[in-house]
């Protein structure tokens, strides 16, 4: 079982209607999937559309640790750091920077784990992402951001010195993959430049604009993977 995880630039997309609906009751609330044959769909923020910020990355993560997910590909979407990746564009990230405190399933125990983006399935995501024409940058460091908020331009000029692209999903998502032994990697749309970054303010009707634009390419993505039970 492959798991896609999406957020709301997938909400309005057809491709997983006609998936099979089950909810999973997990330790940490009741998750809603979408099943097919070999895959899974989770949409991250739910069924009632919860900003970021209070996203139930734990209940979400359980939910696919108990139909035995063995991979993730994660769709989200970032803000460019960088003038040279470019609105439009998309980044698999090969690491990530967190600057809120990370969820965990061993709160009462002595555990530990090195996180580590999944080298493999970063590069065969790549590779089907060429095959549809998407312009893609394969690496590339996600940093996290608590939101719901946006950043401010002094926060963006500090950032830009350690990383690519900023959102505020990422981190919490993949660690608690890790956590579980679950391999992930993320494909990111690159829906704006980052408050400031080449002189422009950002403005949050430009970010949603360009948002819609990646659902297209998403969606051919999706189905591709599907087709060719990969990566």
């Amino acid at each position: 079982m492959k798991a896609i995880i999406a957020g709301t630039s997938m909400l309005s997309t057809p491709t997983f209607d006609r998936w099979k609906k089950t909810v999973i009751e997990t330790p940490y609330g009741d998750v809603l999937l979408r099943r097919t044959a070999g895959y899974v769909f989770l949409q991250r923020h739910g069924t009632r559309n919860v900003p970021p910020h209070n996203i139930n990355h734990l209940a979400n993560v359980w939910a696919l640790k108990s139909v035995k997910a063995k991979k993730v590909v994660a769709i989200n979407s970032v803000g460019s750091l960088q003038t040279r990746i470019k609105p439009g564009s998309f980044v698999i990230p090969h690491d990530f920077f967190s600057l809120c405190r990370a969820p965990t399933f061993f709160e009462e125990e002595m555990r530990f784990m090195v996180p580590w983006m999944d080298e493999d399935l970063a590069k065969g995501l790549y590779r089907a992402s060429r095959k549809l024409d998407m312009s893609v940058m394969l690496g590339g460091i996600y940093i996290q951001t608590i939101g719901p908020r946006l950043e401010t331009r002094a926060e963006i000029n500090f950032f830009k010195r350690f990383g690519d692209i900023v959102g505020m999903t990422l981190a919490s998502e993949a660690t608690l993959c890790m956590e579980q032994g679950i391999p992930y990697v993320s494909i990111c749309s690159v829906d704006n430049y980052c408050n400031g970054i080449g002189g422009k303010r950002l403005t949050v009707a430009q970010m949603t604009r360009n948002a819609k634009k990646s659902v297209q390419a998403f969606e051919r993505l999706v189905n591709a993977l599907i087709q060719e039970n990969g990566p």
